[in-house]
């Protein structure tokens, strides 16, 4: 029983090449101080939190405009599910800003 035993083509041979090389400088590349990436990263999220929060408290304004115009809409209709509706648009604006001051005061920022 003999076994035909292909020849590497260019692209099989490129590709284990390739490999061995990506292998091979992943020995050489040298540690850098973990506590000083960690410290950085710290820094980097942190200083995004001001503005995220400020972006929650803008998100919350704009969904309880809309919401008072969907309340008074339904109100003006005469739906009599307009006090669900009104609690509903209510809690999601409370929920942002709530949620905003939670994160701040939590990560202390």
């Amino acid at each position: 029983m003999k076994k035909n035993i292909q020849p590497l083509t260019r692209t099989k041979l490129t590709v284990v090449v390739s490999a061995l090389l990506l292998s091979l400088s992943t020995l050489s590349a040298k540690a850098q101080d973990g506590l000083a990436g960690i410290a950085e990263a710290d820094r980097q999220v942190r200083s995004y939190f001001a503005a995220g929060t400020s972006l929650m408290y803008a998100i919350g304004a704009i969904l309880g405009l809309i919401g008072a115009v969907k309340v008074y809409q339904k109100w003006n209709a005469g739906d009599p599910d307009t006090g669900k509706v009104a609690a509903a648009w209510f809690g999601s604006c409370v929920f942002l800003v709530v949620v905003a001051t939670v994160i701040q005061s939590f990560f202390g920022v």
